[in-house]
Order: structure tokens, then C-alpha cells, then sequence
């Protein structure tokens, strides 16, 4: 009997050319998923999402619009194939984009109108981030109070907030793009180290606000079911709950809030217990636990076992 599991769901940034590749070769319950995400997104990503994910390029699978829905159908390809380690999940969280595998493998919305959602939720995302001039700049040994500091210093009218509480220390900004070159001198002025960020844009800033603006209207058409198991919310960092109008709401402001991805995690510490599962691709998120709690041993799937 498998142990109950604790589901970790990667975001943006986890892809790499050949992932999911060997699921696929391995479990045909994973080259299922493939097979379907290939018809029900067609050619409007310009080739078959499997193609891209196993063949690349590279550089079209790091575009925002490829790259979600390409981590999302590998991450669900994965839950597949080790369904029977997941059993039916206790609870699950997900890094931004991640929050969405979460909550389909929670039985919130099903595979095909989740993917559709991830996949107009890239476009959004990607044609707000061409539509301005942003960045990202990571601090590295902020606290949140230091984080604000920062951003008050460099912003001078332009946006600037704080986007990814990653870990403890480990904090990214978004905003302007002169605005995170401004921030990494007032990061080095009061004692921290600040690295800009190879993006393509302001993600977790109100400059993504158009694409939250048009997720809403995708959100409004779909179903949303009750979770089955707790299903942590990025934006409060506590499960989802209260009807599927307010998990819209959520989705909606996750894009344009800061991913509370430590204290998510802290959450499913203190309240669930069981063996934490990160699935493929990568394995961000099992070295962010490393940081946040290290009495939590994950297990990563980024490559079947062979």
C-alpha cells in the first residue's frame, strides 16, 4: 500500500529540451497524456507540443506560451505513471504555473479545459510581457521587510514589488526593467546580493494585469469543481476554499501577486503529513525544500526510476 503523498507541482523556468520523453517511452499511461495534449492543442503552437518538449528548440520552448503548457502536460504525464505512489493524494501545491497541475490532479477541472487554460494563460502572459519593457532581479539573503526596502529605494514611480518568496534568503523582484537595474544597486547598498534574471518579463507584477484580465474571462467559461484534497493557493498560501468563484478570484490575482511559494510550504509542513512527491520536469522545487524545511525528504521524478 502506497504512503500518502504530498504532491509538488514545478512552475515556469523547470523546462528543458527531452522532458518527458523517457515517461513516455516507459509508461503508456504518460504517452497518453502526450497524445492528447497533441490534438487538443493542434498545430497553434506551430509544431506538436511532444515534438517541442522532446525535440525543441530550445528557444521556442523557453517562450512563455510553449513553455507552460509544455511543464503542465509533462508534470501530468508524470502523475500518471507513478499514480499508484500518488495514490489519491493528500494534499498538493504548485509554483505558480504549477498551481494549476495541482488543482486538475485534485479533480478541480479536467485535463482538457486545464490545458487550454494553461495554454491561453502563456499567450496572456507572453503578449503582456511584449507589450512592456520588464525584468526580474533575484535578492539572495533578503528577508520580505529588506525586499520592500529595496523596492521602495529603486522604484521611484515605476513598478517594482517583490514576486517569488522562494525560500528563506532567496526572494525575486518584478517590475521595470530600469526599475530592477536601479534595485540591484540599492540591494548592494544595504548589504545584499541582487542578480538580474534572463526573463521574458515582469511576471507577478502589475504589469501582467491585461493577461489577468483576460485569464479571468477564460476562467468565467470553465467548470471548477471542489478539490478533492487541499490544493494550496499562491497568493494566501493556504488552501483553496470557498466555492470555485473565489478559486477563480485567486487564479485571477495570482498573476499579478507574489508567489508565497516558502510559507506554501511551510503550510503543507505543519499540516501534512506524508512522503512529498515533486514531479517531472526538474527539480526546483526538492532544492527549495532543502531551504524552507529540511526534515522534508522529497522524492523528485524528474526521470523515471530505471
Amino acid at each position: 500500500m502506497s504512503e500518502a503523498a504530498v504532491i509538488l507541482c514545478p512552475g515556469q523556468g523547470a523546462q528543458v529540451v527531452g522532458m518527458g520523453r523517457l515517461w513516455c517511452e516507459r509508461f503508456p499511461a504518460a504517452r497518453e497524456i502526450f497524445a492528447q495534449a497533441d490534438e487538443i492543442l493542434d498545430d497553434s503552437l506551430g509544431a506538436p507540443l511532444s515534438r517541442l518538449c522532446f525535440e525543441g528548440p530550445t528557444e521556442r520552448l523557453n517562450q512563455t506560451d510553449v513553455s507552460q503548457p509544455a511543464i503542465f502536460v509533462t508534470s501530468v504525464a508524470c502523475g500518471r505513471a507513478i499514480e499508484h505512489e500518488l495514490g489519491g493524494g493528500i494534499a498538493a501545491a504548485g509554483l505558480s504555473l504549477g498551481e494549476y497541475t495541482a488543482l486538475h490532479l485534485a479533480g478541480v477541472f479536467s485535463f482538457a479545459d486545464a490545458l487550454r487554460l494553461v495554454a491561453q494563460r502563456g499567450r496572456f502572459m507572453q503578449e503582456a510581457a511584449e507589450a512592456s519593457r520588464g525584468s526580474m532581479v533575484a535578492l539572495i539573503g533578503a528577508d520580505e521587510a529588506q525586499a520592500l526596502a529595496v523596492c521602495e529605494r529603486a522604484a521611484r514611480g515605476r513598478v517594482l514589488v517583490p514576486a517569488n518568496f522562494n525560500a528563506p534568503g532567496q526572494i525575486v523582484l518584478s517590475g521595470d526593467a530600469d526599475a530592477c537595474g536601479d534595485a540591484v544597486t540599492a540591494a548592494e547598498e544595504i548589504g545584499l546580493r541582487a542578480t538580474p534574471l534572463a526573463v521574458a518579463g515582469a511576471f507577478h507584477s502589475d504589469l501582467m494585469r491585461p493577461a489577468a484580465q483576460r485569464l479571468g474571462q477564460a476562467l468565467d467559461a470553465v467548470e471548477l469543481a471542489p478539490p478533492r484534497f487541499p490544493v494550496v493557493s499562491n497568493v494566501t498560501a493556504r488552501p483553496h476554499e470557498g466555492g470555485a468563484d473565489t478559486m477563480r478570484r485567486l487564479l485571477v490575482a495570482q498573476i499579478t501577486s507574489p508567489v508565497r511559494w516558502s510559507q506554501s510550504c511551510e503550510w503543507l509542513g505543519a499540516n501534512a503529513s506524508g512522503r512529498y512527491h515533486e514531479l517531472a520536469p526538474g527539480r526546483v522545487l526538492t532544492g527549495l525544500m532543502r531551504r524552507i524545511n529540511r526534515e522534508i525528504k522529497v522524492v523528485n521524478h524528474d526521470q523515471p526510476d530505471s
